[in-house]
């Protein structure tokens, strides 16, 4: 039997089931990876040696990948929680396009253009916020450099009030507020120490004590922990820390960047709660895989940065017109197809089932947590996860493992991804792991421990 010309194979549309021609890494990524490994510097090129492999996405539609070998997965990462309303959706790349025959790149803080008002004004009136006002970004790091700058103009203090686990960016500032000693240490020496770290979760009651010198600038706060482990703080917690922050005259900064945009099944986590914060962090989701971000805040506040000179936060293509052009769209296809509901809905399903893994498969699962289409299945070790997440590859599901100690494999698919699509891959999934949990009952066959990366 020949085996199909990966050339030759294409996405037609994004609602397919797997299909694995070539176990992956095939002979088309092998080829790919010597030429990265030999071009793009080590550790931000995916791979963690020059004899490692990994595979390349040649294309992406809907909820599907095709690598560059011709095998086609549902991906339930969503590039990282940015294709919530699938990847190339039709009407975002139409929306581009038009904007294309338009206007390509403009400039930056120094004049406007049409798309980026409109975008604005719909921001204005998406936002948990009263009176917003948008402060646009070029990255998600970039948007908390900017609440972060914010709260110090604003409030003319200097500390900050953070949590463990978190993960805000890499930015110098961004990784002063997030949490993992990894990625910290090589820079600690530029990293300021004004900087009070509580538990994520932590008694309601630590945080008012914390916050009663009153020299906090500002909480920053994932309303769900994402990369770090999808963790769910306790009921009602968000709305305490709000409170404490308000009686302090502390600012609440929430990085919405993972949560925002339908994938909780409220349009933002906050809202679960009726939270309204001081400043709200947006990116990923937003414009469907065009590099943007946004800071929203009240008008109020955000008139710190007025300066009567040049822009004391700027970037050369920050409100990039092709990129506020498909966020308009992508705002405009989560309304009009529900997603926000078909999110709710999905995950509840989606986490009904998965509430069922630590009693199936006991010696691989320890337990799952999630909100929406936001799921973490914990493991007990990192090799497990590694295990999981690599034959889910090799059976067609794309999917990653996060937390400090890679443990958590993550199930983040777009909002929309078909139920026969999700069903399937949870089919897959429970394959691979009753056949794991038999191994680690007889582990005379059990897949060597490898360390997770990313």
């Amino acid at each position: 039997m020949s085996v199909p010309d990966p050339s030759k194979i294409g996405l037609d549309r994004g609602d397919r089931l797997p299909k694995i021609v070539t176990p992956p890494p095939g002979p088309a990524a092998r080829a790919w990876c010597a030429r990265l490994a030999a071009a793009e510097a080590p550790g931000i090129n995916s791979l963690a040696s020059v004899d490692d492999v990994n595979i390349l996405w040649r294309e992406a539609l809907g909820a599907n990948v095709l690598d560059v070998d011709g095998n086609r997965y549902v991906d339930l990462t969503s590039g990282f929680g940015v294709a919530a309303i699938g990847h190339r959706h039709p009407r975002m790349i139409q929306a581009i396009h038009e904007q294309a025959d338009r206007l390509v790149h403009g400039l930056g803080d120094a004049t406007p253009h049409p798309a980026r008002i409109e975008l604005a004004e719909q921001l204005q009136r998406s936002a948990p916020i009263d009176e917003p006002r948008i402060h646009f970004a070029v990255s998600g790091a970039d948007a908390v450099e900017i609440a972060i700058k914010t709260a110090l103009m604003a409030t003319g203090r200097h500390r900050l009030l953070t949590f463990s686990p978190s993960y805000h960016g890499l930015t110098l500032g961004a990784l002063t507020a997030s949490s993992r000693q990894a990625f910290r240490d090589p820079f600690r020496h530029h990293l300021h120490d004004h900087v009070v770290r509580l538990d994520f979760g932590a008694d309601p009651k630590e945080i008012e004590h914390a916050l009663a010198a009153h020299d906090i600038a500002a909480v920053i706060v994932e309303p769900i922990v994402g990369r770090e482990g999808v963790l769910l703080p306790p009921a009602r917690w968000l709305t305490k820390v709000n409170q404490h922050a308000q009686r302090a005259g502390t600012l609440l900064i929430v990085d919405e960047i993972f949560t925002g945009f339908g994938r909780t099944g409220r349009l933002f986590a906050v809202d679960h709660d009726d939270v309204r914060p001081d400043l709200l962090c947006c990116g990923k989701a937003m414009a469907g895989g065009m590099p943007i971000g946004a800071v929203i805040g009240s008008e109020t506040l955000m008139r710190v940065w007025e300066t009567g000179g040049e822009a004391l936060h700027t970037a050369t293509f920050v409100a990039h017109p092709l990129a506020c052009r498909a966020a308009l769209e992508v705002l405009r296809v989560i309304d009009e197809e529900d997603l926000v509901a078909r999110a709710e809905r999905l995950g509840a399903s989606m986490l009904e089932r998965l509430a069922t893994w630590p009693d199936r498969y006991p010696t691989y699962v320890r337990t799952t947590r999630g909100r929406g289409l936001l799921a973490g299945v914990e493991l007990h070790r990192a090799e497990q996860a590694y295990r999981l997440t690599t034959e889910a590859r090799h059976d067609g599901v794309l999917m990653l493992a996060g937390g400090p100690n890679g443990t958590v494999a993550q199930l983040v698919p777009p909002l929309i991804i078909t139920d026969e699509q999700l069903d399937d891959a949870l089919d897959r999934l429970e394959r691979i792991l009753a056949e794991a949990d038999l191994d680690e009952r007889h582990p005379s066959d059990r897949l060597p421990a490898t360390p997770i990366r990313g």
